[in-house]
């Protein structure tokens, strides 16, 4: 099903579910698609966010009372299976749940490999940190929000429009006085393909597919081989160990959660993440 569609027709498969006059309950899945719901439901009800920061998918698990919550929700949006495969139990047959990932209308890149080649036929499931996909999340956020709180589908659009504009000025900002070639990184876990086009980025190697497990040293010794900078920078979810800086130097590193853990705002985290990114490349 597009997204188109779901916009155009006013998400006609909802239509037979009772509004109420009372603001209904709508849920959210992880702490990115929080953030998103925040901008479109503000001076509102917030959604209800199930999983914690930190916990976008891969890890985490919901307790007996967020089922509870997921039943007595009017919609549970999350981003789908390939994403949050501890939601997919509960979510997969509820008949309240909207999966994202379902859509067409954003865009979408397979995963890469360690040596950041495609892999055919995966999905690298961060699709938030494109500014244009969050656009998008939002204005099918503002539709949803809309049919679980008529009273509020004003606000909500123009919540959406307004997001749209604030997005728009930080990836412009995030580029002022920028060169136009893209910057060479290395990541621990590619996890930030989304950002590259629009923050000037390009990935020449990750160091493990998965941050919880440690880079090979074959692995190693093909990044300090691809070496594109004197000093590279190496984008991280988490601190990485010295040790293991000691073995990629000359190296810089930055700090980011791909779920933007560390942010009250999306627009404002997805700038300093930019910034940061950039920052440390040099």
């Amino acid at each position: 099903m597009s997204l188109q569609r779901l916009l155009g027709l006013g998400v006609v498969v909802f239509g037979s579910l009772m509004m109420s006059a009372q603001a209904a309950t709508v849920s959210v899945s992880n702490y990115p698609l929080f953030l998103l719901s925040q901008a479109v439901t503000e001076g509102t009800p917030p959604a209800k966010q199930l999983l914690h920061a930190g916990e976008v998918g891969h890890h985490g698990s919901i307790s007996p009372g967020d089922i509870k919550a997921i039943q007595n929700s009017k919609f549970v949006v999350w981003f789908g299976e390939p994403l949050e495969n501890n939601l997919a139990t509960t979510l997969n047959s509820a008949p309240n749940a909207i999966a994202l990932f379902k859509f067409d209308a954003f865009t979408r890149h397979p995963l890469r490999d360690v040596k950041g080649k495609a892999i055919t036929g995966t999905l690298d499931p961060h699709i938030w940190l494109d500014p244009e996909n969050a656009k998008a999340i939002t204005r099918a956020l503002a539709v949803i929000h809309s049919h679980a709180n008529p009273q509020y589908k004003k606000l909500y659009h123009a919540n959406a429009q307004k997001f749209a504009q604030r997005m728009d000025r930080a990836v412009a900002a995030a580029n002022k006085n920028r060169p136009q070639q893209a910057l060479p990184y290395w990541a621990y876990h590619d996890a930030y393909q989304y950002m590259e086009d629009s923050a000037k980025l390009r990935l020449i190697g990750s160091l493990s597919t998965d941050h919880h497990l440690a880079p090979k040293a074959s692995q190693l010794r093909w990044l300090n081989e691809q070496r594109l900078a004197k000093q590279m920078c190496l984008v991280s979810p988490s601190r990485p160990a010295k040790g293991l800086l000691a073995k990629l130097q000359p190296v810089k590193s930055t700090v980011q959660a791909e779920d933007m853990s560390n942010s009250k705002d999306f627009v404002n985290g997805w700038q300093a993440m930019a910034q940061q990114i950039r920052q440390c490349i040099g």
